[in-house]
């Protein structure tokens, strides 16, 4: 008797980059044993994920508005038996983690042959594992860790007064102390205590450290050099805060 062929993986794949996604999609199609449906963002992904059957995900992660990360929660909550394999251009302990935790069986490069992802298709659909235990433990645990970071960083940058704040943007704007003393109508060393008193309550050493916390926990944005932030204030009214 002619043996029967074995049945197509259907598979999805959830990239807002649609000429990458179509290309994955025709690349596994040519490898045979697949089919494939494409999903152009997260909220679509999510839906089809449940529409078409589909029998293993593979998810970007940096996608806009709900995000990779969010539709593999979503994906799993709707269809836990469903495998979700999260896709990324970026390589790193933290994307791997937080995909994880949502619920991605693993984790592949957007720079792996066609052959690595359908050999990872093959093998999810089937219940293995990509990820050995303790491999998984250490990705949970660094990202606890930097959430713990995170909340720390938050915290002191709530301390900073609005003042201490408005001087971190024009740090980060590219002003030197004299030319933030000359916009603000204050003294150098009024400016420098300002500086000095900021560094103190985000727990950094350097100015660099502090703009790059206040930029990470969104107290402050990248801006030029030389845009002013605020009208300025009389001198008689800064010099009582000091």
């Amino acid at each position: 008797m002619p043996r029967t062929a074995p049945k197509p993986i259907r598979v999805l794949v959830a990239d807002d980059h649609t000429t990458f996604a179509q290309a994955l999609g025709i690349a596994l199609r040519l490898e045979k044993g697949f089919v494939v449906e494409v999903a152009s963002s997260a909220e679509e992904a999510v839906e089809l994920a449940a529409g078409t059957g589909a029998e293993v995900v593979f998810m970007d992660l940096e996608m806009p508005s709900m995000g990779g990360v969010e539709a593999i929660r979503q994906i799993k909550a709707r269809m836990p038996s469903v495998p979700v394999i999260a896709l990324s251009a970026h390589d790193e302990d933290l994307y791997r983690a937080r995909a994880l935790e949502a619920g991605a069986v693993g984790y592949l490069s957007k720079t792996s042959s066609v052959a690595a992802v359908a050999a990872a298709a093959r093998g999810a659909r089937a219940g293995e594992t990509m990820l050995d235990a303790e491999e998984a433990r250490r990705l949970l645990r660094q990202l606890r860790r930097r959430r713990h970071q995170d909340a720390t960083e938050r915290q002191r940058v709530t301390r900073l007064t609005s003042r201490q704040a408005e001087i971190l943007q024009l740090i980060a704007d590219g002003l030197s102390s004299r030319t933030i003393a000359d916009r603000l109508h204050v003294s150098h060393q009024t400016v420098r205590t300002h500086v000095q008193n900021i560094l103190t309550r985000l727990s950094t050493h350097t100015k660099v450290q502090a703009v790059t916390l206040g930029i990470r926990q969104g107290k402050i944005t990248p801006g030029k050099a030389g845009e002013p932030r605020s009208e300025p204030r009389p001198r008689s009214v800064d010099a009582k805060k000091t």
